[in-house]
Order: C-alpha cells, then sequence, then structure tokens
C-alpha cells in the first residue's frame, strides 16, 4: 500500500486521535476525506481489531476449581490433580486450577457439583447414585487400583488376618471406612461387617483404639497413611481384597463442555502414552512394594458397578481380574 503525505501516509492536515483501543482519524476542518485518508482509516481499525483478538485469545484462560482434602497430611488428592492438569493442557481451551478455601468430604464435593457452587470438577470414586447425579468422564483415574486394596493394623496385631484366606475366613474380621465412601457398600455387600467413621483422620484413630481391627486401603494410599501414623499402625503382609472400581472426575450435569473437553485431554493422554507415564511415575513403585502376586487376593463382587463402566478396554485398567 502507497499512502501519500507525511507521517507514514497520513493524509496532510490530519489528526490522529486514540479512543479506547481504536485509532480514529479525523481530517482537519475545511479538508474532505480523501480516498487515501478513508483506506488508511479503514486498515489501522481492521489492525487494531485482529491485535485485539490475538490478545483475547491468549489471554482468556477459563478456571476450574478444585477441591483441596480433608487433611493436610491427605496426598490422595496429588495424583488426580497433576492428571487433571496433564489433560486440560491438551484440550483447545487454556484452562487454570484453582482451590477453595474450604476442605471438603467427598459428600460435600458431590453436594457443591450438583448445586455448581465452589468446586466444578472432583476425582470421587464412581457409584451408580454418583454416575446419575453428576456427569462421569468414564476414564479410570487410577487404571483401577483403587479396588486393590491392603489393611492396615495395629502394630504387633498381624496375626488376626494371617490366617484368612477366604471370604469366609474375613466375615470374622472387623472393618471400616469412610461413612460416605462407595466402599461402604461394596464390602458389605460382600457379607462382611463394616463399621463406619465419620471423616477421614477419625478411622485412624479409631483403629489405634480397637475399634475395629482391618483397615482396607488403596495400594496407592496405603504406604503415605501409614508412614504418617508409623507408630500406631502397620501394613499386614499376607492379605488383599480386589474389586472392579474406580474414581472418575465428575462435573456438573450443565457443565458438557469442561466434560467434552476433560474427555478429549484424557482420550489424547491414553493415545500418547503420557497417561501411562505419570501413572508409573506415581504409583508404579507402590505396586511394586505391594507385592499382589505373593499374596492372599479375595476376590469381591462390586454391586455398584453400572454398565457404562468401559470395563472392554484393557488399556485403562491394571491387573484386572473379573
Amino acid at each position: 500500500m502507497n499512502f501519500q503525505g507525511q507521517n507514514y501516509g497520513l493524509p496532510m492536515g490530519s489528526d490522529v486521535h486514540r479512543d479506547g483501543l481504536f485509532l480514529e482519524l479525523h481530517p482537519r476542518r475545511g479538508h474532505g476525506a480523501s480516498p487515501q485518508f478513508r483506506l488508511l482509516r479503514w486498515w489501522i481499525a481492521l489492525s487494531s481489531a485482529l491485535l485485539l483478538l490475538g490478545h483475547g485469545s491468549a489471554t482468556g484462560v477459563e478456571i476450574v476449581r478444585y477441591p483441596i482434602p480433608e487433611s493436610a497430611a491427605d496426598q490422595r488428592y496429588d495424583y488426580p490433580r497433576k492428571l487433571l492438569e496433564l489433560v486440560l493442557s491438551k484440550t483447545r481451551t487454556a484452562y487454570r486450577v484453582e482451590y477453595p478455601a474450604v476442605s471438603m468430604s467427598q459428600s460435600r464435593q458431590i453436594v457443591e457439583l450438583e448445586a455448581g457452587r465452589m468446586i466444578d470438577v472432583a476425582p470421587l470414586p464412581s457409584s451408580a447414585e454418583r454416575e446419575a447425579r453428576l456427569l462421569p468422564i468414564r476414564v479410570p483415574l487410577n487404571k483401577g487400583l483403587l479396588g486393590w486394596r491392603l489393611g492396615l493394623v495395629r502394630k504387633g496385631d498381624t496375626d488376626r488376618v494371617a490366617q484368612v484366606k477366604t471370604l469366609a475366613d474375613l466375615m470374622g474380621v472387623r472393618l471400616a471406612q469412610g461413612q460416605d465412601w462407595p466402599d461402604t457398600q461394596i464390602l458389605s455387600g460382600n457379607g462382611l461387617e463394616v463399621i463406619n467413621g465419620s471423616n477421614y483422620e477419625g478411622l485412624f484413630k479409631m483403629l489405634e483404639s480397637q475399634r475395629f481391627d482391618y483397615f482396607p486401603r488403596s495400594v496407592m494410599e496405603i504406604w503415605d497413611e501409614q508412614e504418617t501414623h508409623a507408630s500406631t499402625l502397620e501394613i499386614e503382609p499376607h492379605l488383599a481384597l480386589h474389586y472392579f472400581y474406580d474414581s472418575y472426575f465428575f462435573v456438573n450435569k450443565r457443565n458438557t463442555k469442561l466434560a467434552a473437553d476433560i474427555t478429549e485431554g484424557m482420550e489424547k493422554a491414553v493415545a500418547d502414552g503420557s497417561f501411562d507415564k505419570l501413572f508409573n511415575q506415581h504409583w508404579g513403585e507402590r505396586v511394586r512394594k505391594a507385592r499382589l502376586n505373593e499374596r492372599t487376593v479375595i476376590e469381591l463382587r462390586n454391586p455398584l458397578l453400572t454398565p457404562e463402566t468401559p470395563s472392554h478396554r484393557p488399556e485403562l485398567w491394571y491387573g484386572v481380574r473379573r
């Protein structure tokens, strides 16, 4: 473009004024707007609009609110948080994860998600009720490790479980879980006596005070929990429980865009291997320490399993026994 006149082609006698984010050009009084002047004004306005559009795309970040755990010692939310950040980085929308100041139980997370308050996504153990109330992204976050269980017992009390070989043997052992955990229904649905605890930290105190004798924990959780309570609790070395089970990311039923983006990111992470890489970084050593192939494994049925569970996709599960 070859604009005539001085000041980079501005017509003689023109003033340049900035109004907001756009430039406006006005000919001095007594001068008509020449074709060159009108063309230059159009070109500057178009350039400004394109710059503004580009700036909005670069800085238009959507906020996703993610819950914090009930206890500062609870590290169970670290891995799914990193997984969420990974999958969101693979979407076409720019996201930033933020955290509310208030910690929440699983029940509270469900209430807040359902109401559209405080949080937008949560990593929750699945159940038919939860899948009905919320919108699940059906890729198991932990490849089914949530259904592989070892037991915390009081120090020096491993003999109580050492002779357990069958489900019938286990029925003579007092177990416990959180009152709002789906595991409670799974264990009791297999005929086991399950004592309910009202909060996460309280369950360890209940075990220490002999309110129950065996605390089934996933192979992901148990090592950190035992270390936190090393003076009073140890990991029972002989037994493992297994049921087909895991957590999903859940969102509000109306939040279909976020659900679609998380689904897109999860499938990309599974396909490109970054899901397995993160999984192995976090859980590989713990699975090896669990020595699952050396333990007596008691298979339990999961009455909460829904028909939509992606059990037909072996790449999503670790060591599944059906």
